[in-house]
């Protein structure tokens, strides 16, 4: 039987839905507000142009060219002599470590839609800090039931496969997504709060600009991009062979990036209408923006539904994409069929995520915890500062210098790569990206400061 393939838009938006996720709508936006604004926000973009692209670009490259799982791949790709590299591969567990808090977040975002449709939204902060507070620290079931609900949700697109499942889900949930965040730009550009956020977004303050933002930069571009996970191997494995990896990528990142500076704009101009402060954390779209909207009345109530179910059309993007490299991983290795592939590895991480719920809580949190962090910050730590930054180097070093140098000849044949723009991007493999991110790591852990 034929490998079935996403066809160019699956393909993309399929990529694109994999990168666009909570990391664009909630991370992206706080991180924005905590750092000043523009200054961030234009060494982001620098970042996700000079790294995130280069190292999207040769993930996609080592799953095209491998056709298999990320191990797999690897495995095929890599030099005679040099098979070990395969070990590389098994990078997508990241993604399924990441999954234990994420369908957690995913199970959040469905109760304030809950909440939104009930007339149930706090009016206060007080208010919306105790909604908060009682859903993550001291209701660990119904936490339990909307994470278990995002698992089955996950599931059930990965049972589909590539054509059925995944690719029929981003060709519903991606349109959608892209129509609901623009009409709450249209919608939010009637507000005074409009031209503030414009200037808030794209007015840099270098006088805000430090170490700590740049290398909240560099480690965004990863996380939202979602690579060093070994999705974009995986999904490159199935994507057509007349498409072109640099061409992808470059929609990708674009589409990944537009959306995150719209849903930047779009929030930010309903703080600064309502006199909001940007600097407000994670708590941003969990307790600040709900008070907000329950100002505009029913209109305001309509509003934060519609932007919850976005979150959620993100949220569960990317969940499937962090899925589907494990799935994959099992059916091609060990011969086991999708149904069981799916089940064993959703069932995995949905019993370890309510690890990561009760370590949240007074009463089980001691058990829950590592050293007195909280399972659920220990996961996010550790994927966010140490496993996606490894996946991305071992790419970057793998493509940069393990591969022959016949692979420009066949990135500028096949993949249409005009010379010089290989030369950029074979550059930022060997020493931007891999500087970056070496400096990143040794600045999470406390080694370089500046």
């Amino acid at each position: 039987m034929a490998k079935a393939r996403f066809s160019r838009v699956g393909f993309i938006l399929a990529a694109a839905g994999a990168a666009v996720g909570l990391g664009n709508i909630w991370k992206f936006p706080y991180i924005t507000g905590l750092y000043g604004g523009g200054a961030f926000v234009f060494v982001y973009l620098i970042t996700v142009m000079l790294i995130g692209f280069s190292i999207l670009a040769a993930e996609m490259f080592i799953g095209y060219k491998g056709g298999k799982d990320a191990v797999t791949s690897f495995e095929l790709v890599a030099p005679e002599g040099k098979k070990s590299w395969k070990f590389a591969g098994f990078m997508f567990i990241s993604g399924m470590i990441i999954m234990t808090f994420y369908s957690v977040v995913i199970g959040w975002i469905f109760h304030y839609i809950y909440l939104s449709a009930s007339g149930g939204l706090p009016t206060s902060m007080d208010e919306a800090k105790t909604t908060f507070d009682t859903l993550v620290g001291l209701s660990p079931l119904t936490a339990t039931l909307w994470h278990l609900l995002a698992t089955v949700f996950v599931a059930a697109v990965l049972m589909g496969g590539i054509k059925a499942g995944i690719e029929k889900a981003n060709l519903i949930l991606m349109p959608m997504l892209m129509a609901i965040l623009l009409g709450l730009l249209i919608y939010a550009m009637n507000f005074d709060g409009f031209g503030k956020a414009l200037a808030f977004m794209f007015e840099p303050d270098w006088s805000k600009l430090n170490s700590e933002a740049i290398v909240r930069a560099v480690g965004h571009a990863f996380f939202t991009l979602s690579i060093g996970l070994g999705t974009m191997i995986t999904y490159a494995a199935s994507m057509s062979h007349k498409q072109s990896v640099f061409k992808a990528a470059f929609w990708v990142t674009m589409l990944d990036t537009l959306i995150a500076l719209i849903a930047g704009v779009m929030l930010y101009s309903f703080i600064f209408q309502f006199h909001a402060e940007p600097g407000q954390g994670p708590g941003l779209v969990f307790k600040t923006l709900p008070v907000i909207l329950t100002q505009l009345g029913t209109t305001g109530t309509v509003l934060a539904a519609i932007f919850f179910i976005a979150l959620a059309f993100a949220g569960l993007t990317s969940a499937i994409s962090l899925t589907e490299p494990a799935v994959e991983y099992f059916i091609q290795r060990f011969h086991w069929s999708r149904p069981k592939a799916v089940i064993v590895n959703t069932t995995l991480y949905f019993i370890i995520g309510i690890s990561a719920i009760l370590s949240y809580t007074k009463t089980y949190g001691a058990a829950f915890s590592i050293g007195g962090t909280p399972l659920f910050d220990a996961f996010e730590f550790s994927t966010d500062s140490i496993l996606l930054p490894l996946g991305g180097l071992l790419i970057a070093i793998f493509v940069g210098y393990v591969l022959p140098e016949h692979t420009r000849e066949e990135m500028r044949k096949h993949h249409r790569v005009p010379l010089r723009f290989y030369k950029i991007w074979r550059f930022s493999l060997r020493y931007i990206a891999p500087a970056a991110i070496i400096f990143m790591m040794l600045n999470n852990f406390g080694i370089i400061k500046i």
